[in-house]
């Protein structure tokens, strides 16, 4: 049997020891002195979007994309009807990843934070045969309160962003409290 016991006159930043079965060593979990919600891996904000129904944006002009529909959201971060972007309310690191389909020319993805380019894609260019879809992925910081992300695409001739679960998504986890 395993037994959490935490010290009676601790007070500030600390340690608990937590004894498990038939192990030869001790365990221990350090437990920061902060506010806010202690994180374990059953109730860490996620969310992933998608865009239902094709989207029409002007060439050669990067542009929000419109994630319209969502899958799960976790915590209810994700606004999905008008700004269409995550603002989690748990300070953190959040893996962050997004895809656009599209159907003609080349085009770039870009990861914003807080209005501003936090990262660009690599250039994709469509294939007639294989089609369009351009990725991006990246770790980004989030404060808890005032942090949003959006996904935004530059698509050089092509005006039509597509729909549908597997070809235009957003999607991020946290994977790590601040």
């Amino acid at each position: 049997m395993a037994a959490l016991i935490p010290s009676a006159s601790a007070t500030g930043s600390g340690t608990m020891t937590l004894a498990g079965p038939s192990t030869n060593s001790n365990q221990t979990i350090t437990i920061p002195d902060a506010t806010g919600t202690m994180m374990v891996s059953g109730n860490m904000p996620a969310f992933r979007a998608y865009r239902n129904g094709a989207q029409t944006i002007s060439a050669a002009t990067t542009t929000k994309v419109a994630f319209n529909a969502e899958t799960f959201d976790t915590n209810n971060n994700f606004d999905s009807t008008t700004n269409y972007r995550f603002t989690p309310t748990v300070a953190g690191y959040y893996q962050v990843n997004s895809t656009v389909g599209f159907t003609t020319s080349s085009g770039q993805l870009s990861i914003y934070k807080n209005g501003s380019n936090y990262q660009t894609g690599i250039e994709v260019t469509y294939n007639a045969s294989l089609g369009g879809h351009i990725p991006i992925s990246d770790i980004v910081y989030c404060n808890g309160s005032t942090d949003y992300i959006e996904i935004y695409v530059y698509l050089l001739l092509g005006t039509t962003i597509s729909s549908g679960e597997t070809n235009t998504s957003f999607s991020a986890s946290m994977v790590r409290g601040a």
